[in-house]
């Protein structure tokens, strides 16, 4: 049974009412970031708990997920938020609390991927939390689907809405949950943005907007930076980004990696605080998948072996094994 207690809070912009709901079970969900995805990267996930593989200390994948937050010793809840100032409508978020003495915390804001605010996201919410950060994943459909929810949308529905979430849009939905995080008794006045896929993307557009008071830097898995469109680099938009931003990608995502060597250059170029890698034979989306069980795709050209599938599970791993802890260190750095 749900039920939802409402809490007054203020913050130097506004005052808000904040509605705590409790956990929903929930579905699945989908988006607009396709370009330079492929068909089976586009497919929402089926999650099958029961082959689930996590892994201490890293993010779960979308199977772990669920078993993840149900034994999650970290206190969360479910938080409406005015979307701006003299907002009538709500922007739904979840916030994960971390266990830790220290006074003062500083905040993680972490943004969907194609899939939409769902059980992977937040689970990864909650992994934030557990490197030591007060997470934040807000759900920035809420505005588009007609009001805010913590039921999770079905994946065609979320795919045709998202379309419709203009960065400025987005950055108005991370500037509310970050500041709402930071209005908390033992938060610090610093955040930082990661995400995922669209997600990441949206890191990217944060980062050129210069987010709002705080903000120190962000990581995108796998999000595209600002492209011409010849698919170049924007230089213009990138030369405006004055805080530290990280780029993690799996080599399987040709249109981003195709397009790193020249966004290195213009980022060095400008003197920007960048790293960019590029994981061998790591997907997109290679967080989430990790190495959850699939079938071969006996569509591709030429079909998949099971030895491929292998593989590429391998690199998946891999590459969440390295890009994790190089994410949490790059937070420690900028929220320091």
């Amino acid at each position: 049974m749900s039920f939802i207690r409402t809490i007054a809070f203020g913050c130097a912009v506004c005052a808000a009412t904040v509605a705590v709901m409790s956990h929903r079970p929930a579905a699945a969900a989908a988006d607009d970031h396709m370009a330079h995805m492929s068909a089976a990267d586009l497919a929402a996930p089926a999650i099958n708990p029961s082959a689930a593989q996590d892994r201490p200390g890293l993010p779960p994948s979308a199977n772990g997920a669920p078993a993840r937050l149900k034994s999650s010793p970290r206190h969360a809840e479910w938080v409406k938020i005015a979307w701006e100032p003299g907002s009538q409508d709500s922007l739904m978020a979840y916030i994960v609390y971390p266990k830790t003495s220290n006074a003062k915390t500083p905040v993680v804001v972490v943004v969907h991927e194609i899939f939409g605010l769902q059980t992977w996201v937040r689970g990864v919410a909650d992994q934030a939390a557990a490197d030591g950060f007060i997470a934040i994943a807000p759900d920035l459909l809420s505005r588009v689907r007609g009001g805010a929810s913590a039921d999770e949308l079905p994946g065609d529905s979320a795919s045709k809405l998202i379309r419709g979430v203009a960065v400025p849009e987005r950055n108005k939905g991370i500037v509310a949950a970050a500041k709402f995080a930071m209005s908390q008794p033992s938060a610090a006045q610093k955040y930082a943005v990661i995400g995922y896929c669209w997600g990441g993307q949206t890191v990217w557009g944060h980062a050129v907007s210069g987010g709002t008071t705080g903000y120190s830097g962000g990581v995108a898995f796998y999000g595209a930076f600002p492209f011409a469109a010849n698919g170049a680099p924007v230089a213009d938009s990138l030369m405006k980004i004055n805080k530290p931003v990280m780029l993690l990608s799996g080599s399987k995502d040709a249109r981003i990696g195709a397009s790193m060597p020249a966004l290195d250059s213009l980022m060095k170029a400008g003197k920007k605080d960048y790293l960019g890698k590029n994981y061998e034979g790591a997907i997109h989306g290679f967080l989430r998948a990790q190495d959850d069980p699939r079938q071969p795709r006996t569509n591709a050209n030429p079909p998949e072996t099971q030895a491929d599938v292998d593989a590429e599970l391998k690199a998946n791993v891999d590459a969440t094994k390295d890009g994790w802890p190089r994410t949490i260190e790059f937070l420690r750095r900028v929220l320091k």
